[in-house]
């Protein structure tokens, strides 16, 4: 990493909380909280609006929400946000074989026209060579209302957020997502 994480204890008392819960989904607490957590009020509001976007109230399913987080972590060369989203897709019901052909899903058939539509948009969000298209836009309405086209555009931003911050600073995968072929390569373009 770029920059480390500071002991444990010499965090404020109020981000405790936060780790806790991590320990006890994951088992560990994440590399990238601790670097977010480096700046305590910055890592809270963004804990917070994770928790928006990641609730379960969502007019976004939770598996096409991590479908996202994973193509745009892979778009974004983003070890640690693979690695992570890839186990949550999982968890999540999404069969293995979708999950490893999630880079390469224009050549696939394992997606729906729902999923394609999200993941085109997804992309063109996030690649700094495309922009989004009316187009695009209209297809992502027959399957969401506005609400939830705003929805999943926050979702994809937050996760050019948090996987940029987490390439940048050299965050590893923390092993979470021990399935062959789920590795970090070079995104499909």
């Amino acid at each position: 990493m770029r920059v480390h994480a500071k002991p444990l204890g010499s965090y404020p008392f109020y981000l405790r909380p936060f780790f806790w819960n991590q320990r006890r989904k994951y088992g560990e607490v994440l590399q990238a909280a601790l670097l977010w957590a480096r700046a305590p009020k910055l890592f809270t509001a963004v804990a917070i609006l994770f928790g928006m976007i990641d609730r379960r109230s969502s007019p976004i399913d939770a598996a096409l929400r991590s479908l996202v987080t994973v193509r745009v972590s892979q778009v974004n060369t983003c070890s640690f946000c693979v690695d992570l989203n890839s186990a949550t897709l999982i968890k999540r019901g999404v069969s293995l074989e979708k999950v490893e052909a999630l880079e390469t899903w224009r050549q696939s058939n394992l997606f729906d026209r729902r999923e394609q539509a999200v993941l085109d948009y997804a992309e063109a969000m996030t690649r700094s060579d495309r922009q989004v298209e009316d187009e695009q836009v209209e297809r992502l309405r027959c399957f969401f209302d506005d609400d939830g086209i705003v929805e999943l555009t926050g979702l994809i931003a937050f996760q050019n957020m948090s996987s940029k911050f987490n390439s940048a600073l050299g965050v590893p995968a923390q092993g979470f997502c021990k399935i062959p072929g789920i590795e970090l390569s070079s995104p499909s373009r």
